[in-house]
């Protein structure tokens, strides 16, 4: 609530002076259960903690007024909101007959307190039969109507209904960009479509409880420990009651014999709940010292104990969505959530004839630990529907207007701030500079930070989690969705689990680091870290002269403009940093040391390389290399030449070199022309051992050497490898695309 409160006033005000109207949007909020509630409250926390613009009128209806069920209503005033209206709407049954006649019920209940009320607007929730009741009545009734998750795609009765909803309501809030597409597949109106994610994500994504130990204690008992403990969370199938009911008693013969302490909840109230009681009871699981069966969770709690079990299981919505932000392994069961988008934390399990099935599944899943998802939200759903909510012109006319023809031209015709550009926060860890990027799926820098990269890994670790945290919160303002955070680092990675195995020398404390996990729990997203030269490589297989090309390989000789050499990233500068891509994926080698290509020895009695060896690639050709033979003529009074001057306390560099080679230096530009064919002799290695079809030199040096590269490989190649393509990049940042890279490519083919 403080949050909402701090937000600025001046573009909502705007807004109402541009509708010519002062008065404040009356907001009606129905919520019908605990799992909607759950959706909403975010929601209804930011409308009252804007009282200038919105009134907020709470109806209750459903299961929230339930012994049985809870009576969950009270969790709704222990969040001190007002009930203006409870409504008994369920008739007890829990059978298909049951449903209709609550339907029933409802719409001839809700005629009256929409009468009194009169809301500008009703904000209805999802896909559950008492919903379809109060959009059905707000519709008739001439109330616009703001339906929130529509778009998706379920098992069972929910996926009609919530399609009915939708050709029901006015505006729509979704959660993914394919909950987006379905709705403009369905003909809504682009305009009316907002793409905010989901609202309970606001709350989870913002879950710092300490004390989380004493709710796990709370519900499953004094001596149970995280990840060791089971919340299971199972409903009825509508459409297909018998054989989930079959199911449901097949899962808890799993969960007794896999033995480990459970939390089961009740089903809801929907058709077929009563059985699935009996064979609860049946079982004897509300007294098996293993279970502990319960009604309801409050949701704050509930968020605690899916955070930190070692496994979900059931067929709750909240398992594929909610519980997928962290990371925990979730069992899918049965046909009841067909369709939705899920993280690679779930595993499904579509029908079992035997608890062996289920059992083999949790023994897959229990105690893993998964990359944290956002694929239903980011955490800033609330601004984003609040600021809708006030772009609403209610003078505009009622009737709703679908939009024909096909989705495609609909696409083409209007991109506002309702779509975002997914995106990702790429971080370059050099030995001087650490910069944090957010990067388009187009290879765009939207926004870029640049810091001094501390000394201390303590220091560097905490400027980069300030950095992500201020680029991830800039991202809202820029229209960006986040879709990970890739990481490229100096050194041996290990990619797989996330950890810097060693770095360069210029990059102090920075061996043995685990990246993955400390940035991936503070900012909620998956985490992908390599370094410097393959990320180059996936730079050039996204966006550079390598998409699209099945081998090739990358090469990079410095990254900042000769110009300014000086100034550039040392350890960007003085080594080289290579990349292989074979058959379109990058190779890493079974100790993660594949493409230290600057390492080839070229000559066995060449000058000394900083990896102790000798005549290594990098020992001519590499900057600090050339900084070393510059630094000899200085002393020599053999570097200048008319034309070049250097002031006192300059630091001899690279560029100077190169400066003097373009003016007449003769004994420079032999050094430039041994350099270039050191780096054309080990290019000629490589081309004999991975047989690529391009080689891209990258880099502040690149330019100064592909003549000479293409030279040695004349010479001193078979000639079955002369036609190799040798190419400068057109990169301006490879290390940032590369990092972004890690995002964009492995979030859209789902592999981590």
């Amino acid at each position: 609530e403080v949050y909402f409160k701090n937000l600025s006033k001046q573009k909502q005000k705007e807004v109402m002076e541009k509708n010519g109207n002062n008065r404040k949007l009356r907001v009606c909020v129905a919520t019908c259960n605990r799992a909607d509630y759950s959706k909403l409250a975010p929601i209804m926390f930011g409308i009252k903690a804007e009282p200038q613009f919105f009134e907020l009128d709470v109806v209750v209806l459903g299961s929230h007024l339930i012994d049985d069920y809870g009576n969950t209503y009270r969790m709704i005033e222990q969040d001190d909101f007002d009930i203006h209206t409870r409504l008994h709407t369920i008739v007890r049954g829990e059978d298909e007959a049951a449903m209709v006649e609550s339907v029933g019920l409802a719409l001839v209940k809700l005629p009256d307190v929409l009468n009194r009320l009169k809301p500008d607007i009703m904000i209805v929730h999802g896909d559950r039969f008492d919903a379809l009741a109060l959009a059905t009545s707000a519709a008739l009734m001439n109330i616009r109507i703001l339906h929130i998750e529509g778009g998706e795609v379920s098992g069972t009765i929910d996926d009609s209904i919530r399609h009915a909803i939708t050709k029901l309501a006015h505006y729509h809030v979704c959660c993914t960009r394919s909950a987006e597409q379905h709705l403009i597949a369905m003909c809504e109106d682009h305009d009316r479509i907002l793409l905010a994610g989901c609202p309970s994500y606001d709350k989870l994504l913002s879950a710092k409880n300490k004390d989380y130990m004493s709710i796990i204690r709370m519900w499953l008992g004094e001596d149970v420990k995280t990840r060791d403990y089971i919340v299971a969370l199972q409903h009825p199938v509508t459409t297909d009651i018998k054989h989930s009911i079959k199911m449901f008693e097949l899962t808890l013969d799993a969960l007794i014999s896999f033995n480990k302490r459970t939390l089961v909840l009740f089903p809801n109230v929907d058709a077929g709940s009563k059985e699935m009681v009996r064979v609860m009871r049946k079982k004897g699981i509300e007294h098996h010292p293993n279970f502990r069966a319960v009604k309801h969770v409050p949701f704050d709690q509930f968020i605690q104990l899916v955070a930190h079990a070692g496994c979900m299981i059931g067929n709750s919505s909240c398992g594929v969505r909610e519980v997928g932000a962290f990371g925990t392994p979730v069992i899918n069961l049965g046909t009841r959530q067909t369709g939705r988008e899920t993280g690679e934390n779930v595993l499904h399990v579509r029908d079992a004839d035997t608890q062996d099935k289920i059992l083999h599944a949790l023994q897959l899943q229990f105690g893993k630990q998964y990359p944290c998802s956002k694929i239903y939200g980011d955490g800033n759903a609330v601004p984003r529907i609040l600021k809708f909510l006030k772009s609403i012109d209610l003078k505009e006319p009622l009737q709703k207007k679908f939009c024909f023809p096909p989705v495609k031209d609909n696409i083409s015709q209007d991109i506002d701030h309702i779509l975002e550009t997914q995106s990702a926060l790429a971080v370059d860890l050099g030995g001087t500079n650490l910069r944090v990027a957010i990067v388009s799926m187009k290879g765009e820098i939207v926004k870029k930070y640049t810091q001094l990269n501390p000394k201390t890994y303590e220091d560097r670790l905490e400027l980069i989690l300030k950095m992500c945290v201020e680029a991830a919160l800039e991202a809202v303002n820029v229209n960006c969705r986040i879709l990970g955070v890739g990481i490229s680092t100096g050194g041996r990675v290990n990619p797989r689990e996330g950890i810097v195995l060693h770095s360069t020398k210029l990059i102090q404390e920075w061996s043995s680091v685990d990246l993955r996990t400390p940035i991936s729990d503070a900012l909620h997203l998956p985490v992908w870290v390599d370094n410097d030269g393959n990320c180059a490589a996936l730079a050039e297989r996204k966006f550079g002269h390598g998409k699209g090309v099945e081998n090739f390989v990358t090469l990079i000789t410095g990254t900042d403009k000769i110009n300014v050499l000086q100034n550039c990233d040392l350890s960007k500068l003085y080594f080289f940093f290579f990349g292989i891509i074979h058959q379109h994926e990058l190779i890493h080698g079974s100790s993660f040391c594949a493409a230290e290509l600057g390492h080839i020895v070229v000559s066995l009695d060449g000058p000394e390389c900083l990896c102790g060896s000798q005549g290594c690639i990098e020992a001519y050709a590499s900057g600090i290399a050339l900084q070393r033979e510059a630094k000899k003529l200085h002393d020599e009074d053999l570097l200048l030449v008319e034309g070049m001057s250097m002031k006192k306390e300059e630091v001899v560099s690279a560029a100077h070199l190169i400066q003097a080679a373009k003016l007449g230096n003769t004994k420079a530009d032999s050094i430039l022309r041994t350099a270039g064919t050191a780096l054309g002799l080990g290019v000629v290695n490589i081309l004999h051992t991975m047989n690529p079809s391009l080689v891209i030199l990258s880099g502040v040096l690149a330019s100064h050497y592909v003549n000479a590269v293409k030279d040695v490989i004349n010479r001193q190649a078979l000639a079955s490898v002369k036609t190799v393509d040798v190419v400068v990049s057109n990169l301006a940042d490879p290390a940032l695309l590369g990092a972004a890279s890690l995002v964009l490519d492995y979030t859209t083919r789902r592999i981590y």
